[in-house]
């Protein structure tokens, strides 16, 4: 049996406002994030879930229970937290200025000061952009491609295992986590190259297939075009 798997990003939060990076570390969800969940959540309201996941970060475990809240067909219990499911890890640069961070990962890329991260990424691309974080960062904690690809697929592995009995779920996440699965689950991504990066409180819909395999099939949709 397979399984549609609903990948919600979470609503904007403080440090995205102020612009910080945001990996493993955490803030609020704003006014303005909570109101944008509240879109997608009405969009969603009419969706049978057998059962609702998140990442272990507050942000996300709150996005989940607004979903959870507004949904009138479901009948959830306890929400699941699923730690394989958080945001990419960005070591010593944890909420740091995000321009500044971008600078230094650029400079030890091999390029000039750039500040725009999109550009950085279009020039070395995504793995070389993860290899560069590492070294970048002072204590090397930042994720690189290969630690970050065998958590998403263990991560998939315990989704397959947890859901086996369930025909949809909703699971909250992250931006460039789901983006990264996007890149190696999704047949519109060559799995080399970035694509856009998902807006807060936007829908990403993947299945598992019964034979462990997972892909992507609708990326980054917004509430309105659910």
């Amino acid at each position: 049996m397979a399984t549609e798997v609903y990948l919600v990003r979470h609503g904007e939060t403080m440090f995205n406002q102020l612009n910080k990076v945001q990996g493993w570390c955490d803030s609020p969800l704003t006014v303005k994030g909570i109101d944008d969940l509240k879109r997608t959540a009405r969009a969603l309201s009419q969706v049978h879930f057998d059962n609702m996941y998140s990442s272990d970060l507050k942000r996300a475990i709150d996005t989940v229970h607004l979903m959870k809240d507004a949904n009138v067909v479901s009948k959830i219990g306890k929400i699941r937290k699923l730690p394989e499911f958080r945001e990419v890890f960005f070591g010593s640069f944890e909420g740091d200025d995000i321009d500044q961070t971008w600078i230094q990962i650029a400079e030890e890329a091999g390029l000039g000061p750039e500040r725009d991260v999109q550009k950085i990424i279009n020039q070395v691309g995504i793995y070389r952009f993860r290899e560069a974080t590492k070294r970048a960062d002072p204590r090397h904690l930042a994720e690189n491609t290969e630690e970050l690809d065998e958590r998403m697929t263990r991560g998939i592995e315990n989704l397959q295992d947890l859901t086996k009995n369930e025909d949809r779920v909703l699971l909250v996440s992250h931006g460039d986590f789901i983006k990264t699965l996007a890149i190696k689950y999704w047949d519109k991504s060559d799995g080399k190259h970035d694509i856009e990066f998902p807006n807060n409180g936007s829908v990403t819909r993947g299945i598992l297939h019964k034979d462990g395999q997972f892909e992507i099939v609708d990326y980054n949709k917004d509430a309105e075009n659910l």
